[in-house]
């Protein structure tokens, strides 16, 4: 198996055991971290992500995507659409298997929480106000600026001038954290298919007590709308010769 491919399964892994564990730690009743509130949850989603791309090129995978809009964007901007597929499947494997293991790690409070929807947050998103078009474009949005700055700190022009060797982790954890907190309240920020989609098909298949459904009718949001940013920021860095 090319080991890229393990790297962005393992590193999508990591984040998303990570990243939903925050959500678990703060949504679950008799956590420890129960209702810490949001700042957690975003500062926790962004060291996730830094331990996700580190994981990922550790483990073989020098891009450390571990998002099909990242995957998607960059295609675009190089025009290179290799990676896509591949990619896109082993960061979709690997939130599934992430979103397991935060299953297993809460095992006993699943029982311990009745609420059906904070059980489901901790595997995928849902919207503060349901308005489909509005969360659309709140996930276009989102997901733009993280492909669009992300490309900007791994440009030519950014790299002539700093960061120093062994810094994008940290400074791509900063976009995510910062897009936590400036834009997330609306949709719970996806801003990646995988980080969805995979989370919500372990919560539809696994045997969570009183789960309830796994809102199915809204997915097609933090799909579609990641990978429509994705796709307008790559051709965004494109034209600016990023």
């Amino acid at each position: 198996m090319d080991k890229r491919l393990i790297g962005e399964f393992m590193g999508t892994l990591v984040l998303i055991l990570l990243g939903n564990g925050v959500v678990a730690s703060v949504s679950l009743r008799k956590s420890k971290a129960e209702n810490a509130g949001w700042m957690v949850i975003a500062t926790g989603w962004a060291l996730g992500v830094m331990a996700g791309v580190f994981t990922a090129i550790a483990c073989g995978s020098p891009d450390a995507h571990l998002n099909p809009a990242v995957t998607l964007g960059f295609a675009i901007r190089s025009g290179d659409f290799s990676k896509l597929g591949p990619y896109a499947a082993a960061q979709v494997l690997g939130a599934i298997a992430g979103a397991v293991l935060v299953w297993l790690h809460f095992f006993p409070h699943w029982r311990e929480t009745s609420e059906a929807d904070r059980k489901l947050g901790c595997f995928c998103t849902s919207p503060a106000i349901r308005m489909p078009a509005a969360n659309l474009l709140c996930e276009i949005i989102g997901t733009f600026v993280l492909v669009l700055v992300v490309a900007a700190i791994f440009s030519k022009a950014v790299a002539a001038s700093g960061p120093a060797a062994g810094l994008g982790p940290y400074l791509v954890a900063s976009v995510v954290w910062g897009i936590g907190l400036s834009l997330g309240g609306t949709t719970g920020y996806a801003i990646n298919p995988a980080r969805d989609l995979g989370p919500r098909i372990a919560h539809a298949v696994l045997p969570i007590s009183r789960k309830g459904d796994s809102d199915w009718s809204y997915a097609p949001v933090p799909i579609i709308g990641p990978l429509v940013g994705g796709a307008l920021a790559g051709v965004v860095a494109r034209l600016a010769q990023f």
